[in-house]
C-alpha cells in the first residue's frame, strides 16, 4: 500500500516573539529560523516517520529544494514534484511565549499544479492506496475527483477554511462527500457545519457526522483532546500534557500517527490515542516537520 501526499511546499520563516502582534502594531522577535514546512510536506513527514511508504507531489520552484532533501532524509519518496515553479510557497510564522502560532501565507508554486501534472501523478497509485490533502493548494477538487476514480481512499484537511470549502460544502455534488476521513479543528469545523464559532464540540462533531454520513470524521481540539465520529460510534481522546514549546505541525503530526496506527489495524481509540501521543511528542520540541517523532518513540508494544 502507498501513500501519496498532494500538497503545499513551504519555506517557513519562524519569528519568536512576546506576543503575537495585533493589527498596527510592530513587535521585535526573539529569534529567526528558516525551515521547511507546508502542510502537505509537514503531513508527508508524519507519514513516512510513522513507517508507511510515502510519496510527495506537488509544486515548487529551486528555492525549496532544500525541504525536498529533508523529506528524502526522511524517506519520502519526491519524485512527482514538479520543480519548474518561480517561488515555493512561503509562511510567516509567529510563535509567542505559550507556543501558540499565527501564520501567513503566500502560495507560490502550490497554486501552480496543473490538470496534466494531477492525470499523470494519481494514474501512477493503485485502487486502494491513500491520497492525504489539504486546502493549501489549487485544484483539490478534480484531485478527490481523480483519485476516487482511481479507488484510492481519500483523507482531506479543509485548512485553511475559506470560500472553496464554503462553496463545497454547499454545493449539491460536493467533493467533500467522496472523502473517506476529514481532519478538522473545532474551528473548521463549526465554519463548515456553520455552527457558531466556539459551540460544543460534541455539537460540531454530531452535526459533521450528520453530514457526511460515510466519512470518519476527526476532530481536534486543542487542550480538550480529540473526538472521533462515524454512524453510531463515538470516541473521545483527552491530551497527553507536556511542556509547549511550539505548536507548528502538531495537527499534522496527529494526522500522519492516526492514518499510521489505523493501517496497523489498531482500533480507534488505540489511532486516537497514539496521535495524541505524536502530537504531545512534536508540541515539546521547536519546529515544524523537524519536531515530528518517529514511529519507535510513539508506537508502544
Amino acid at each position: 500500500m502507498k501513500v501519496l501526499c498532494y500538497g503545499s511546499i513551504n519555506i517557513d520563516l519562524l519569528f519568536e516573539v512576546d506576543h503575537i502582534a495585533r493589527p498596527g502594531e510592530t513587535v521585535s522577535g526573539k529569534s529567526f529560523v528558516k525551515s521547511a514546512g507546508g502542510k502537505g510536506a509537514n503531513q508527508a513527514a508524519s507519514l513516512s516517520k510513522a513507517g508507511l511508504n510515502v510519496f510527495m507531489a506537488g509544486k515548487t520552484g529551486a528555492d525549496g529544494n532544500f525541504i525536498l532533501e529533508l523529506l528524502e532524509s526522511y524517506g519520502v519518496n519526491t519524485d512527482f514534484v514538479v520543480k519548474n515553479s518561480d517561488s515555493s510557497g512561503q509562511a510567516v510564522i509567529q510563535i509567542d511565549k505559550n507556543g501558540q502560532n499565527s501564520i501567513v501565507l503566500y502560495p507560490g508554486g502550490n497554486f501552480e499544479i496543473t490538470n496534466k501534472e494531477i492525470e499523470e501523478t494519481i494514474a501512477q497509485f493503485n485502487s486502494g492506496d491513500i491520497i492525504v490533502l489539504q486546502n493549501e493548494i489549487n485544484n483539490t477538487g478534480l484531485i478527490i475527483e481523480r483519485a476516487k476514480k482511481q479507488g484510492m481512499r481519500i483523507c482531506f484537511n479543509p485548512s485553511p477554511y475559506n470560500d472553496k470549502i464554503a462553496e463545497a460544502v454547499s454545493g449539491s455534488r460536493s467533493f467533500l462527500n467522496s472523502v473517506n476521513w476529514l481532519f478538522v479543528n473545532e474551528i473548521e469545523g463549526a465554519a463548515v457545519t456553520g455552527l457558531p464559532y466556539k459551540s460544543a464540540n460534541e455539537a460540531i462533531l454530531k452535526s459533521l457526522v450528520k453530514m457526511f454520513p460515510e466519512t470518519e470524521i476527526i476532530l481536534t481540539t486543542g487542550e480538550d483532546g480529540a473526538f472521533y465520529g462515524f454512524e453510531k460510534t463515538i470516541v473521545k481522546t483527552e491530551i497527553v500534557k507536556t511542556p509547549v514549546a511550539d505548536t507548528t505541525g502538531a495537527g499534522d503530526t496527529f494526522t500522519g500517527y492516526f492514518l499510521a496506527a489505523r493501517e496497523r489495524n489498531m482500533t480507534v481509540r488505540q489511532s486516537m490515542e497514539t496521535a495524541c501521543r505524536a502530537a504531545a511528542i512534536a508540541v515539546s520540541r521547536k519546529g515544524a516537520m523537524e519536531s515530528i517523532p518517529y514511529a519507535n518513540e510513539v508506537f508502544v508494544s
